[in-house]
């Protein structure tokens, strides 16, 4: 990025559209949560899948499974509030984002404010079932992942590559998800850790690639303008490093052919996203479809991993 460039320009008009005037508040709360765009609240699900499976040797407890699965609904829906929250002045500049709710005006800071309050009070509230006393390791990597997913939008706005901290982020889900079974951190638990960081690097870079025009022209901070020309180089590494990293869990674990064929698999379809992210001039939407690929990429890891 230009040096020169000032930092979080908005004094030009915003690209707002009003929202319909017949949308309930209740949809527009929906809308604030995501819940309308399941993608994204299933891509943070999955690694905490992958880690819960193979914590239990493919049969965990059912009620944790729920457990789980409703607390990355919970974490995730808190954390997308909190970045509404901390953009709502910016995000009326990007095409992509400028009608979110609180970006639009559809919902007041108020509003916004008690639903990541309410979000996180059943985030926690499901975190109580990990019971903190029998099990603190798994309870206190609850209350960690909280800082994170707090600050992680102001990484943009002072972190050169951001998509590291949400990478982070997502990390929490594996540890979290692990030690709720095992009450600890093994050898293959960290070779899954470092495979989800990857795998969210790439995929979150990904994405940032539709967003870099208006990135550029307001000085927020992506790891798709840091890498530049070598973009598509990056991600494709990241992707890369997630196979290596799975592969190398696979080894340890003993997995079955299964698994090792989902992984092939799962490494041609990262290939293919590195080739057709190399053609120019791809249209935005084009990211976007790439990246909700990793969510059916990553749902096949899991059919490996569970069989």
């Amino acid at each position: 990025m230009d040096p020169d460039q000032p930092s979080l320009t908005l004094n030009h008009q915003p690209m707002l559209t009003q929202p319909s005037v017949s949308e309930s508040t209740w949809w527009t709360i929906v809308r604030l949560l995501r819940w309308d765009k399941p993608e994204g609240r299933l891509i943070l699900m999955i690694p905490a899948l992958w880690a819960l499976f193979l914590a239990a040797g493919g049969r965990p407890d059912p009620v944790l499974v729920g457990v789980i699965v409703l607390g990355t609904l919970a974490t995730s829906a808190a954390g997308c509030v909190v970045n509404d929250l901390w953009d709502r002045d910016i995000d009326p500049h990007v095409k992509r984002t400028q009608n979110r709710p609180l970006a639009a005006r559809a919902l007041s800071v108020k509003t916004g404010i008690a639903v990541a309050i309410v979000s996180f009070i059943c985030a926690g509230m499901l975190a109580l079932y990990l019971n903190p006393w029998r099990n603190p390791l798994s309870f206190g990597l609850c209350v960690g992942a909280v800082p994170v997913i707090v600050l992680y939008p102001l990484a943009k706005r002072v972190f050169p590559v951001p998509q590291l901290v949400l990478a982070l982020a997502w990390g929490f889900a594996v540890l979290i998800s692990w030690s709720a079974v095992s009450h600890s951190l093994e050898v293959p638990t960290g070779l899954l850790w470092m495979a989800t960081v990857l795998w969210t690097l790439g995929f979150d870079t990904v994405y940032a690639m539709g967003d870099r025009e208006d990135d550029r022209r307001l000085g927020v901070q992506s790891g798709a303008l840091f890498f530049g020309q070598y973009a598509e180089v990056a991600i494709v590494t990241f992707f890369i490093g997630t196979a290596f990293f799975l592969g190398w869990m696979g080894i340890v674990m003993h997995l079955g052919l299964i698994y090792w064929f989902c992984l092939a698999l799962s490494t041609l379809a990262w290939l293919s996203q590195g080739n057709e992210l190399r053609q120019p001039n791809l249209p935005a939407a084009t990211y976007a479809q790439l990246f909700r690929q990793n969510v059916w990429i990553g749902f096949l890891l899991l059919a490996g991993m569970v069989w």
